[in-house]
């Protein structure tokens, strides 16, 4: 038996180059190339996970143009994605909505509305949880050689919920079949899935019940002139404070009298599912 004796500079020069290899698509367990780190496929994935802000980090730019380019492409392309995925939102809001009236017609006259909008609420879970978590982490679990159920569902969870821890990322087994096509699927399903995990973070925050900042926006201000000030209502004009939208109006030329206007929702009982109103927008209170 042959004893070789490794020097720890050697050795340290021989592990640099094993992660370096592995930052270009080379796995050194296997040795074997898992394919272009910077492909169609694998740069769409990238670019996907920095405008998402899910940022898994196991494939990042090397060269000094490239992070500079990073830097750029997420300043302009996190806005635009949430500007993109908002729009999105609002045209599922029709179906959502819809939804809701036909639960309204069906239900009524049985339930309060407050019961009735936890149940449209509870549907719209059981269809996020079923489609973007069961589902997509059982078709993952198919196609991930070294994945099982429980770590396909984990990564499903972590990547909705914009986590992106990176221990699990789809595709990158070596020699994995139609991996640019692979990779252009499951880019689909983070933005598909994102979008509808803010349709029923909205369905959420439209129950006032639920809503928490209905609590803090309900505060009571008017006692103390320092609040009052610091809260957009005082001499400086409209401002938006903790307790809603306050605004100075109605100027008479001798006392300088104003009317303050506050827009606070009820929280004793839940508006009827026919109004689609913003919570916000609701209840108009003059004093």
């Amino acid at each position: 038996m042959v004893t070789v004796s490794i020097q720890p500079d050697d050795l340290e020069t021989l592990l640099e180059e094993v992660v370096r290899a592995g930052n270009r698509g080379v796995s050194a367990a296997r040795n074997v190339t898992g394919g272009p780190n910077w492909s169609f496929g694998q740069s769409l994935f990238f670019s996907s996970t920095v405008v998402t802000t899910i940022g898994y980090g196991h494939v990042t730019p090397l060269s000094r143009p490239g992070k500079l380019f990073c830097m750029v492409y997420a300043l302009l392309g996190i806005p635009l994605t949430l500007v993109l995925l908002s729009a999105l939102v609002e045209r599922l809001l029709l179906p959502a909505t819809a939804l809701l009236r036909s639960l309204n017609a069906a239900l009524g006259h049985l339930y309060r509305p407050f019961t009735i909008r936890l149940v449209h609420l509870m549907i719209i879970v059981m269809i996020l949880v079923v489609f973007f978590l069961l589902i997509p982490a059982a078709v993952f679990d198919t196609l991930e050689p070294e994945w099982d159920y429980l770590d396909s569902f984990y990564y499903c969870f972590i990547s909705l919920t914009t986590v992106g821890l990176g221990d699990y990322i789809p595709g990158d087994y070596p020699n994995q079949p139609y991996r640019p096509f692979y990779k252009v699927a499951t880019t689909f399903y983070l933005i598909i899935g994102l979008t509808f995990l803010m349709l029923t973070l909205t369905v959420f925050y439209d129950i006032p019940q639920l809503n928490l900042s209905t609590v803090f926006s309900s505060m009571k201000l008017d006692e103390d002139p320092e609040k009052m000030r610091l809260s957009g209502s005082g001499v400086m004009g409209p401002g938006y404070g903790i307790g809603g939208l306050m605004m100075r109006d109605d100027y008479h030329h001798h006392d300088q009298r104003r009317s303050v206007v506050h827009i606070r929702p009820h929280l004793d009982d839940s508006p009827s599912p026919e109004d689609t109103t913003p919570v916000h927008a609701r209840d108009i209170r003059v004093h």
